[in-house]
């Protein structure tokens, strides 16, 4: 079988999408017959590669929330991303066009419904954004992270499937606290926050942490993912730290393989709400603090809304985080029984079968013939919750 796969953007697109592939070459499926496609320039193209996956370019750009000027260019891109789209799949010929959004989503999902390839989406957050909501009506399934998107898409196509963790995030759930809080050559003596801003960062919560660390740093100690936009502020702003401070700070423009035992060696996680803080968190059963991304539409708030909700998370805002970052970080992290009930809470919400379930329903979508399944593609029979949506249709 053969699967396109169109994902870009920021992470919160990519990374379900890679877990999604890993899990599809498990259950069979050969690694040429995988093809990516994102936007030229975007951060798809460096971890795609990185995956090991084949990666096809196409032009795109934003065309929400940016000035007309920027956004007739950027239409132009698409129209020409979307002629190119056509001719990779005519190229590839896939059986199943998966995707999770990105610039490049809608080109692609349209060239793949003219070629009559049928399509599976998957919604990383509760909220679908703009590109998503225009394709909703050109896919046979769309797959959700929680029952919260039942609000924005059909019942008869939704799929509740969970947020597929990456295998080498979630196998850091093995290691012992102390065995992850050695990567970071860290003590369990101290309390340890973990903060990051998503993908590419996020700069209020950089430096309204950075105002903060003198007063935390001698209770707790910190890994601190920054993102690439403002690592050499970050950087810059570490070295001017007393070394016995210095010593329980651990700051980072970005973590690959390490991302795991971050999670793993964390008390508390302070971060934006981006779709990975909906499976992620969850997975390693860790409190956060939600800062959501103001301009992000409503789906930051929206996910941030659903763990709060659940006692997994509270929040803070961008406006007033200069004032309230240091004393919410200092109530939580020093109260034991709070984090315990709210890791409780978080840990209900993980779905550890949520990247093989997601793989499933791809495969079973591009199965032309239920009947006769293709080598690696799942007996339906094995996954009722996949059965009970099929009768549906």
């Amino acid at each position: 079988m053969r699967i396109l796969i169109c994902a870009g953007g920021t992470g919160g697109g990519i990374y379900p999408a890679l877990a999604a592939a890993t899990e599809l070459q498990a259950l069979g499926v050969a690694e040429d017959d995988l093809l990516w496609i994102g936007a030229k320039g975007e951060m798809e193209e460096t971890l795609v590669r990185r995956a090991g996956l084949r990666l096809e370019t196409i032009p795109g750009g934003p065309i929400v929330g940016v000035p007309l000027p920027t956004r007739a260019r950027n239409a132009l891109k698409l129209a020409r991303g979307a002629v190119a789209a056509g001719g990779h799949l005519r190229r590839f010929q896939p059986d199943v066009m998966f995707m999770t959004g990105g610039y490049v989503a809608a080109p692609v999902a349209l060239a793949a419904r003219r070629q009559g390839v049928p399509i599976v989406i998957y919604l990383p957050d509760v909220e679908p954004g703009s590109t998503i909501r225009l394709v909703v009506p050109l896919a046979r399934r769309i797959a959700a992270t929680t029952d919260g998107s039942q609000a924005y898409v059909p019942a008869e196509k939704l799929v509740v499937t969970g947020y597929p963790v990456r295998p080498d995030v979630r196998a850091a759930r093995t290691l012992t606290k102390a065995e992850a809080l050695a990567t970071f050559d860290l003590t369990p003596a101290r309390p340890t926050l973990f903060v990051f801003g998503g993908s590419r960062g996020a700069r209020n919560i950089n430096r309204a942490l950075m105002a903060a660390l003198p007063a935390l740093l001698t209770q707790a100690q910190i890994i601190h993912v920054s993102g690439e936009l403002t690592w050499p502020e970050v950087e810059a702003h570490a070295a001017t730290l007393p070394a016995e401070l210095r010593a329980f700070y651990r700051p980072y423009a970005y973590l690959h393989e390490e991302m795991g035992a971050a999670f793993r060696a964390a008390d508390l996680a302070l971060a934006r709400a981006g779709a990975s803080m909906l499976g992620e968190c969850p997975a390693f059963g860790l409190p956060s603090i939600l800062v959501p991304l103001t301009f992000a539409w409503r789906y930051q708030k929206v996910n941030a809304d659903y763990l709060t909700e659940r006692g997994a998370a509270v929040q803070l805002v961008d406006e007033t985080l200069g004032q309230t970052l240091l004393p919410t970080v200092q109530e939580l992290l020093f109260d034991r029984e709070r984090l315990a009930r709210m890791a409780a809470a978080a840990a209900a919400l993980d779905k550890p079968d949520a990247a093989a379930d997601l793989a499933r329903l791809i495969l079973a979508e591009g199965n032309p013939d239920p009947g006769h399944p293709d080598p690696g593609s799942p007996d339906h029979r094995a996954h009722p919750s996949i059965a009970r949506e099929e009768t549906l249709c």
